[in-house]
C-alpha cells in the first residue's frame, strides 16, 4: 500500500488519480487505497494503540517490574499481573488481557 501511495504522490498537481489502475498495478484494494490516500482510513496499528489499556512504555515498565520480582524469588501469578496493570492503567483490564500481555512478551517474561 505504501508503494501505491508513493505512486499517487508522484503524480503532477491537478492530474487525475486513477485509483483503479494504481490499485491493480500494486495489488491493493482500490477502496483501501482511496481511503488511505484521502486520510479517511488509519493504519490498524494506530487504531490498536488508541484502544490499548497500557501504552508501550507502561507495558515495558510492567515487564521490568515482573522480572525484578522474579529475581527476588517472587514469581508473578496472572492475578498479580492483572492487579499491577490495574494500578498502572487506573482502570480494569479485560479478562483475557493478561493472556494477551503474556503472549506479547513471552520472550521477556518468566511466570
Amino acid at each position: 500500500i505504501n508503494a501505491a501511495l508513493a505512486a499517487i504522490n508522484l503524480l503532477k498537481r491537478g492530474e487525475k488519480v486513477n485509483y483503479t489502475y494504481i490499485a491493480a498495478e500494486y495489488g491493493v484494494a482500490r477502496l483501501t487505497l482511496l481511503k488511505r490516500h484521502r486520510g479517511v482510513q488509519r493504519l490498524n496499528t494506530e487504531r490498536i494503540i488508541k484502544y490499548r489499556n497500557l501504552n508501550i512504555s507502561q507495558e515495558s515498565a510492567l515487564v521490568e517490574y515482573i522480572k525484578a520480582l522474579y529475581k527476588r524469588g517472587l514469581p508473578s501469578t496472572r492475578q498479580m499481573v492483572r492487579n499491577f496493570a490495574l494500578e498502572i492503567a487506573k482502570k480494569e483490564v479485560g479478562k483475557c488481557w493478561v493472556d494477551r500481555f503474556i503472549g506479547r512478551y513471552k520472550d521477556r517474561l518468566i511466570l
